[in-house]
């Protein structure tokens, strides 16, 4: 009898323990809740219901945090911030997700060691992390408790950037608030997205006029549109949750886990008919298109996710898949763009912007292991004062650095010119690429024809000048017709790949078939080199 009373208080104490449980999970109750939808804001478990696979265990950890530690400040359910293991398009993430029902997901001490601990656990067990962002930054009551020890807030950012070296993937998405300290977190991880509305900022509207005496709207301080349009600090900006979590999917399906896992679609069809590039470029190379109508011919239906595409629009750079298989891709834009920060900008021709974030996307995929496709039609990086003042040499040589030190397989696709410095940014014959192959229209030269034959003739003249008999300008324009058609030779695909500097020459409607083709070879594993002689007489 008392044995059976003894399990009737433990199964009783079991339920009311699950009861409480399911009130932390509530957050900060039905006004918090109201204030999120108001912002049209989903709660944060909507949030993880939106980005977990369906049905997908989630394993929680910390739901006790602050548990009847900070009552002076009102309850803290689960420390203002969920954390848990779940599985994302088959791949199993740390997620770590603030709060904002809770002082408006405001760092409390036991929130910064919750989240230190999932980060532990996320680097230790080679986790990919997720972050969503919705936090109005420390709680500064307690600032002494959080803020200067070597486990707080700081400790954080300090892990962001160790489990990034160790190759870590690292997703944040901002959701809300991110501001002062806080605001290191999403921009320390590889890939960043951004909801209209919210805010991005080291220090708020009211603390910059206090500080500076500036007064500044938010949105322009540090709204979605600004960090996706001019400082192009996020990757991807969203009109909404939904929107932003449908895009955290996808980008976490391009994973090699997800991959293995069966998550992706092994084949499909590509959004254009692949002959339609032959109404799309001009064998002279002077009609302008749009590089993602020549990328519609190529990857997979509805595969393609553009990375930075309000920013350094002159290249576009974008994950995709290629019949199921993911990449990344590095293409030159040729029509004529027009930025928020630089003004017109000519198709083409790789700007500073463009290089830097060309950088930074060859650098994220040798992150998160993806080939790397170049589709090459480029006159050559900009010149002039503006381009010099923005530091066009010092951008150049990050994307040219980045290129050279990528260890992912690289193919390169030569589709018009390839001329001067531009050859190198994007993946030219001396910077490794697994395959080069080019369309029949290509042209590979230090410059275009024209500019060369012009260079080359004034040269011409003017020793021709200088000797004892002048030429007559009949004979000028002799010798300039001579220079041209030698030059034009000289850029002739068929020139080129004589020398060895492409591999093959392809019809430009195979392109999607050569690459399915291309990226199953540079798929397999590479043999592990290992010393040994075998038998050597002594």
């Amino acid at each position: 009898m008392a044995r059976s009373n003894t399990s009737e208080v433990l199964r009783a104490h079991c339920t009311a323990i699950a009861q409480e449980e399911a009130t932390l999970r509530e957050g900060g109750g039905k006004a918090g809740h109201e204030r999120q939808r108001k912002m049209g804001r989903l709660s944060v478990r909507e949030r993880l219901r939106h980005l977990l696979d369906r049905d997908s265990p989630f394993f929680e950890i910390g739901l006790w945090a602050a548990y009847k530690m900070y009552e002076q400040w009102g309850k803290i359910p689960a420390a203002g911030v969920v954390a848990g293991i779940g599985n994302v398009q088959g791949v199993p993430c740390m997620i770590v997700a603030n709060d904002a029902t809770v002082k408006a997901g405001a760092f409390f001490p036991a929130t910064t060691k919750k989240v230190i601990r999932a980060q532990r656990i996320a680097f230790e067990c080679a986790l990919p992390l997720v972050y969503l962002v919705d936090s109005a930054g420390v709680f500064l009551p307690l600032q002494d408790e959080i803020f200067p020890d070597e486990d707080d807030f700081g400790r954080i950012f300090r892990n962001n950037s160790v489990i990034s070296a160790a190759g870590v993937p690292q997703f944040a998405a901002i959701m809300g608030n991110c501001v002062a300290g806080g605001a290191y977190l999403p921009v320390l991880c590889d890939k960043i997205l951004m909801t209209e509305g919210s805010g991005l900022y080291l220090a708020g509207p009211s603390l910059v006029k206090a500080a500076i005496g500036q007064i500044v709207e938010a949105e322009e301080l540090g709204g979605a549109k600004m960090h996706a349009e001019i400082s192009g600090t996020v990757d991807f900006f969203e009109k909404d949750d939904p929107s932003c979590l449908k895009r955290l999917r996808s980008l976490v399906a391009l994973l090699p886990e997800a991959k293995s896992s069966g998550a992706l679609p092994r084949t499909s069809n590509a959004a254009k008919n692949p002959d339609s590039v032959y109404d799309l470029i001009s064998f002279d190379g002077r009609k302008n298109y749009d590089a993602r109508d020549l990328l519609a011919t190529v990857v997979d239906e509805n595969s393609l996710d553009e990375y930075k595409a309000d920013y350094g629009k002159t290249l576009v750079t974008a994950y995709a898949r290629i019949n199921g298989r993911p990449v990344g891709i590095v293409a030159n834009q040729r029509v004529q763009v027009r930025t928020k920060k630089e003004g017109i900008q000519m198709g083409g021709v790789i700007y500073s912007d463009s290089a830097d974030k060309a950088a930074r996307f060859v650098m994220d995929c040798n992150q998160t292991n993806l080939p790397i496709i170049f589709f090459q039609d480029v006159s050559g990086f900009m010149v002039g004062r503006d381009a010099e003042e923005s530091g066009i040499i010092r951008s150049g040589a990050k994307l040219v650095n980045a290129v050279s030190n990528s260890v992912v397989p690289k193919i390169t696709v030569i589709v018009g010119g390839s001329f001067g410095a531009g050859n190198y940014a994007m993946c030219g014959k001396a910077y490794d690429p697994r395959f080069i192959v080019a369309w029949p229209n290509a042209r590979y030269a230090v410059m275009g024809a024209a500019q060369a034959s012009d260079t080359v003739f004034s040269i011409l003249a003017k020793a021709h000048e200088r000797g004892d008999k002048k030429a007559t300008p009949e004979e000028l324009e002799e010798l300039r017709a001579k220079v041209k058609q030698s030059y034009e030779e000289q850029t002739d695909m068929r020139y080129g790949a004589a020398r060895g500097w492409v591999d093959a020459i392809i019809q430009p409607h195979e392109t999607r078939d050569v690459l399915i083709r291309l990226l199953d070879y540079v798929s397999r594993q590479t043999p592990k080199a290992h010393f040994h002689t075998g038998v050597i007489q002594t």
